[in-house]
């Protein structure tokens, strides 16, 4: 999985959408959410305060758009977030479909009730590979089906904390070398 560049065109995208690496710029101790943005529902995971670790939180049911931002500006602030970790679902060709022009409209939405900075994320194949990983834990259909949403959202925001720790660990034996 890798980030996707911000492909901004209006000026207040271009304030909610970072890149990843603006996120690691964050205070210490607040935690990224990621986002598993489904139409029917909305996988949540959240980073530990270290920023190195992605769990399962919680899977919201939508229902109407002013009751799911409630929810998960619930969820923000009850755990420091400070940033959000959006998977954007990306053709396989790389390109951007309806349902990643959905996703940014969500973004613009999202700003107005909670003014987080947002990365996205490739989430290609994360649900995918989620429900594999079930399929092998021999989990039920509807265990499968309580789980894979929370769980893509995991999968997505710990890809972006592992670019995020590749990126640390480069900067840092790069200020090694100089020194």
């Amino acid at each position: 999985m890798t980030e996707v560049p911000c492909r901004a065109t209006r000026p207040e995208m271009s304030n909610l959408i970072v890149p990843l690496a603006d996120l690691d710029a964050l205070p210490v101790g607040q935690r990224l959410i990621g986002i598993d943005l489904g139409t029917r529902t909305i996988g949540l995971a959240l980073s530990d305060v270290g920023r190195s670790i992605a769990s399962p939180l919680e899977t919201i049911k939508r229902t109407k758009f002013s009751t799911d931002v409630k929810r998960l500006v619930e969820l923000a602030a009850k755990h420091g977030v400070g940033g959000l970790v959006l998977g954007l679902p990306l053709n396989m060709d790389g390109s951007e479909g309806p349902r990643a022009q959905a996703t940014r409209a969500f973004v613009r939405n999202l700003a107005a009730h909670l003014p987080l900075p947002v990365a996205l994320w490739d989430e290609r194949l994360t649900t995918a590979a989620v429900t594999r990983t079930l399929l092998e834990a021999d989990a039920s259909r509807a265990r499968r089906s309580d789980l894979v949403d929370k769980m893509a959202a995991s999968y997505i925001l710990q890809g972006a904390l592992d670019r995020l720790a590749i990126t640390r660990r480069a900067a840092a034996a790069e200020r090694d070398g100089e020194a």
